[in-house]
């Protein structure tokens, strides 16, 4: 049995009358009736009572139509959904992003990704820093990363997206926190609130960075990794912290976040895959992202 003899079958059993299948079928009536005969011969069942009146479908004749049109509907939509596959539009992508993207990309990528790529399915990981994103991307945990260059191992693609600048994150009853942008050598004596130092966290270095340049080391007396907690924890009153301007949009009651006046620090906004991604869908939605994220020249 072949995929034609289903098809031929349908036809008949559809238009009960061979001669009109054979013109659906752009064919002629008597390669048709054999074929039908041989579908028969093959399943040993009479599908089809014929007369020189007319043709009738018997009970198995019923049945057999019911899964050949099933049968050939599914061979229709396993092309289809191939040829969907091959183009990207079908999928899931693992997305993993920093806990400083978390609250301000999700809200806004979300809805435009599933817009543009509805029958893509987006398993997203927040809160991740950059080594966790790398460690996922190599064991295939992760298919894109949202991360902070620099990124360490050479099999991974990075893009950089845009710059965001630091800024401080105060308590709100801080001395500091009524000015309208802060020094940050004014912030030499503060309790600092740190991303971990033992991960090679990208903002731990920064804010050590930062802090050098204005000429002093800062006194770190809190490491956390992620950054709800450790706005909370300024909140709290436990201290100060350098974050991504983006932060800002994480609303915690008791903390408030000010510019740094001055000489600006920058951190980078990347998406990183696998060197060798080659997964149409993982593609179209990298694609995606970086027309929503890169900021224009």
């Amino acid at each position: 049995m072949e995929l034609r003899h289903l098809r031929y079958y349908v036809a008949v059993a559809e238009e009960l009358h061979f001669g009109r299948a054979a013109q659906r079928l752009h064919m002629a009536q008597p390669p048709l009736s054999q074929q039908i005969k041989q579908l028969e011969a093959e399943i040993g069942v009479v599908l089809l009572n014929r007369s020189t009146r007319r043709v009738e479908l018997t009970p198995a004749g019923e049945r057999f139509l019911d899964r050949a049109r099933a049968i050939l509907a599914d061979v229709d939509h396993a092309g289809d959904e191939a040829q969907r596959v091959a183009a990207g539009e079908v999928g899931r992508v693992a997305l993993g992003l920093i806990g400083s993207a978390t609250y301000d990309l999700l809200p806004t990528i979300v809805p435009a990704l599933r817009k543009a790529c509805p029958d893509i399915v987006l398993d997203l990981r927040g809160e991740l820093l950059t080594p966790a994103q790398e460690e996922g991307l190599r064991d295939g945990t992760l298919d894109i990363c949202i991360l902070r260059p620099p990124v360490r191992d050479p099999g991974l693609r990075v893009r950089v997206l845009r710059q965001e600048p630091l800024i401080a994150v105060l308590p709100a009853a801080h001395p500091l926190a009524e000015r309208d942008g802060i020094r940050l050598e004014d912030l030499r004596d503060e309790p600092f609130i740190t991303y971990p130092s033992r991960h090679r966290s990208v903002l731990h270095d920064a804010t050590f960075d930062a802090c050098q340049r204005a000429g002093f080391v800062p006194k770190v007396v809190q490491e956390v990794s992620e950054t709800s907690t450790l706005v909370v924890f300024v909140a709290a009153g436990l201290g100060v912290a350098l974050v991504p301007e983006p932060v800002r949009h994480l609303t915690i009651t008791g903390a408030v976040y000010r510019p740094l006046v001055g000489e600006p620090s920058f951190v980078e906004l990347a998406v990183a895959t696998r060197g060798d991604e080659r997964s149409p869908h993982v593609l179209r939605i990298l694609e995606a992202l970086r027309s929503l994220l890169t900021t224009p020249d």
